[in-house]
């Protein structure tokens, strides 16, 4: 199963995602961060979905294609009196703002690929091809 421990980050996405919770809290917005570090197995579900296994394309990365299996990455929800804001766009969008001025990159920018409102990222200037290799 994958995780949700920020101690499952490389430490400067984990200092990162801290800060990043921080600043939203400072915003007044809650979040949550409900997956960190997936194995290549687990990647490879979350992949089959909307193609193999029913359901909307979420993800275009298959195992060791992802910064989650290197440990920088995350995905969060904002909330709202404790329950999560799946489609509260407005939300997603002032968190990414705020992820991206704590040095992060937020997948709702993304443009040419699938756009990922609960996913960031902090890659150092590395490519997935640094961390295969």
């Amino acid at each position: 199963m994958a995780s949700r421990s920020l101690d499952d980050l490389i430490e400067s996405v984990k200092l990162k995602a801290r800060v990043f919770v921080s600043c939203c809290a400072d915003q007044g917005i809650d979040v949550l961060i409900y997956c960190t570090l997936r194995t290549n197995k687990e990647q490879d579900e979350l992949y089959k979905i909307g193609r193999s296994l029913p359901g909307k394309i979420i993800t275009n990365a298959k195992g060791g294609e992802s910064w989650h299996n290197y440990g920088r990455a995350f995905d969060f929800v904002p909330m709202v009196a404790g329950k999560p804001q799946w489609g509260a766009k407005e939300l997603y969008l002032q968190c990414g703002v705020i992820a991206e001025e704590c040095g992060l990159e937020w997948a709702g920018r993304w443009s040419g690929k699938l756009k990922e409102t609960a996913h960031c990222q902090y890659t150092e200037g590395l490519k997935l091809s640094d961390m295969k290799g």
